[in-house]
């Protein structure tokens, strides 16, 4: 939830930017339309309109693949009520922001015997970073983006934020930098580059939290949030432990207490790569093997 609430106020922010990547086009004319859409709503993560190209700019951001309902009936979901409510074309993306080999990063369709529906797909880590360095908004997604040395783009990127010359903005992207590079960086290699204080004295910080806070109550679930990067961090994997306990019920029906405690216990990292391969179990059995497998 913590990455989902940071690329909203990036897309909400710097619309142009995220405009100029994904359609290669300049737009000035652009109104920032309300992600609640009707019809038992749901919410989007990103709706901006073009008003001079008639056209809205739809995106989703995902951390795991897996997600209920499927994403692309999410995202033919979304099309239908968008169309619906604005009559005029759409351009749907979703951007995987975690490396994995899932076969469902590649799947760029919804097909059923009557429908097919296609959106754009991109796999961040793919990315050549150069393109994302040249503007503020997408300076974060750069930490995510295709390089050879991590570390030394880390360094890139924050050679980029120091040299935002409005000291709000700085602060803001930092903290929204800081907030992305956790899913790929340690917190310890993270405070090398970029400065801790900007989380602390960071009013974007604590909205982004506090939205997400919001929804939990919406929700009903406990964020219980405290300032600071590592409680960040323990948000976006508690988020991630609700997920993938929530898909093995549904795969394998109710889960023993021992096996939750085990769960429990997981990194970030490790609930990622058990969401992408939870899907081919077939009984506890195949869960207790995976989790001896990675604590030997």
């Amino acid at each position: 939830m913590t990455y989902d609430n940071t690329l909203k106020y990036l897309v909400e922010q710097y619309p142009e930017d995220f405009i100029r990547y994904l359609l290669a086009s300049e737009a000035t004319d652009i109104q920032i339309l309300k992600t609640e859409l009707n019809q038992e709503p749901i919410r989007a993560d990103s709706i901006t309109f073009l008003q001079t190209a008639n056209q809205i700019l739809h995106l989703e951001f995902q951390t795991l693949p897996a997600s209920t309902p499927p994403l692309p009936l999410r995202m033919l979901d979304y099309w239908v009520r968008l169309y619906r409510q604005y009559n005029c074309d759409i351009e749907q993306v979703v951007i995987f922001l975690k490396p994995t080999t899932s076969e469902a990063v590649f799947v760029d369709q919804f097909t059923a015997r009557n429908t097919t529906h296609h959106y754009r797909v991109i796999r961040i880590w793919e990315q050549d970073p150069e393109s994302l360095l040249l503007s503020p908004g997408l300076l974060p997604l750069a930490t995510l983006a295709r390089t050879d040395s991590p570390q030394n783009l880390l360094q890139q990127v924050a050679v980029q934020v120091s040299m935002i010359e409005e000291e709000a903005t700085k602060q803001s992207i930092s903290v929204c930098t800081q907030l992305l590079a956790g899913l790929v960086f340690e917190p310890e290699l993270i405070r090398q580059f970029l400065r801790r204080e900007d989380m602390r004295e960071s009013s974007i910080y604590q909205e982004i939290l506090e939205e997400g806070l919001q929804e939990g109550r919406q929700r009903g679930i406990e964020q219980g949030l405290e300032q600071g990067l590592e409680q960040g961090l323990e948000q976006g994997r508690q988020s991630e432990l609700r997920l993938v306990i929530r898909l093995l019920t549904r795969r394998l029906g109710s889960i023993n207490s021992q096996l939750q405690s085990r769960l429990q216990e997981l990194s970030l990292a490790q609930l990622e790569d058990l969401g992408e391969v939870l899907l081919d179990f077939v009984s506890e059995a195949d869960l207790m093997n995976w989790l001896n497998t990675i604590e030997n």
